[in-house]
């Protein structure tokens, strides 16, 4: 089993910045791939981000890329995405999730249904 656990979520106005932080417990050796899901209210869970990490490889949405930028802190077992240029549209719940199937970073990352483990969520909310 693997816990996730997210923070940094909050409420800001558009243009500035946050960090949220994904840490992973548990049985950690056995991730293939981490990612960022966010659910805006009334709609579906959409990938934003994901980070390989037997190769460090990275993929985002096209609605995020250039502003925000996945990271991974391999001592700490997180999972970072730095969101920048926010805008109202950016405002969801985001969810940390993992899995430990074999993935393909270009393909098989987009879709939630891969993720084997989910964190609680955390609240980000841009103001225009």
């Amino acid at each position: 089993q693997v816990q996730l656990v997210e923070s940094g979520g909050g409420l800001v106005q558009a243009g500035d910045s946050l960090r949220l932080a994904c840490a992973a417990s548990g049985h950690t050796a056995g991730i293939n791939t981490m990612g960022w899901f966010r659910q805006a209210p009334g709609k579906e869970r959409e990938f934003v981000a994901a980070y390989k990490w037997s190769d460090d490889r990275t993929n985002y949405a096209d609605s995020v890329r250039g502003r925000f930028t996945i990271t991974r802190d391999m001592a700490k077992n997180t999972m970072y995405l730095q969101m920048n240029s926010l805008e109202p549209e950016d405002t969801a719940v985001y969810y940390c999730a993992a899995t430990t199937r074999r993935m393909n970073i270009y393909a098989t990352v987009y879709y939630a249904s891969n993720y084997n483990y989910w964190g609680q969520g955390t609240q980000v909310t841009v103001s225009s």
